[in-house]
């Protein structure tokens, strides 16, 4: 079945917002606020990193490292990883076809949910620069310094599923990474790998995705 069948027989459509939606991290490098973060728990006398923390560019990795030291550590890191998303929102890149999409769906009358690790207020403050608040009925993001909530755990999915009271096996999960293949397994969602770089479709292909599309537009003509 492809992407667009898929989605022709869904009754919902869930969203993972950075790749999917936009570029979160398009002007302020995902690099530059992993290295904030490390400062962050170095002021906390945190500085002996292991080597995969001191060298990741990925600030969910200096999350999940700052949960594993304390519930405290982790608080300030995730209060600071949220500033810096909101910050990024200014100079996050829509993806091509996305805000379409979003459009499409919400004129099909069927409803739209975001699901994100990314937090709730960047989210929140991207939707409403882009006036797309109104078309998305549903945020289901971070918004605690708990990691154990967030994808590949179904926590998230679920809550949107919840939320929007359609049955997990009629939404269907758009998401660009291997973590949302498994996230959407886990809570008996439908999944579509966005393949936006080369490689990704034998991933998605082997991690067990439902469809696979390389570009969000082919998607924007659901009726």
């Amino acid at each position: 079945m492809t992407a667009a069948e898929l989605l022709d027989q869904a009754g919902a459509l869930l969203l993972d917002f950075d790749g999917p939606v936009c570029s979160v991290f398009a002007g302020i490098p995902a690099a530059v606020v992993a290295d904030q973060l490390r400062a962050v728990l170095a002021d906390a006398g945190h500085n002996d990193f292991p080597s995969e923390v001191a060298t990741s560019t990925d600030p969910f990795n200096v999350l999940e490292y700052a949960a594993s030291l304390s519930d405290e550590d982790a608080r300030y890191v995730e209060a600071a990883f949220t500033a810096h998303e909101v910050e990024a929102m200014a100079t996050a890149t829509p993806t091509k076809g996305a805000h379409e999409l979003i459009h499409a769906w919400h004129g099909s009358g069927r409803p739209l949910a975001i699901v994100s690790n990314n937090s709730a207020a960047a989210i929140s403050a991207y939707l409403g620069f882009y006036g797309l608040r109104s078309l998305v009925n549903v945020v289901s993001a971070r918004e605690s310094a708990d990691v154990q909530l967030l994808k590949p755990r179904p926590h998230l999915l679920n809550k949107a599923v919840r939320a929007l009271a359609i049955p997990a096996e009629r939404c269907v999960f758009v998401g660009d990474s291997l973590t949302d293949v498994d996230a959407a397994k886990a809570a008996d969602v439908s999944s579509i790998g966005y393949a936006n770089k080369p490689g990704k479709r034998d991933g998605f292909t082997n991690a067990g995705a439902d469809a696979i599309t390389e570009v969000l537009t082919e998607l924007a003509a659901v009726r």
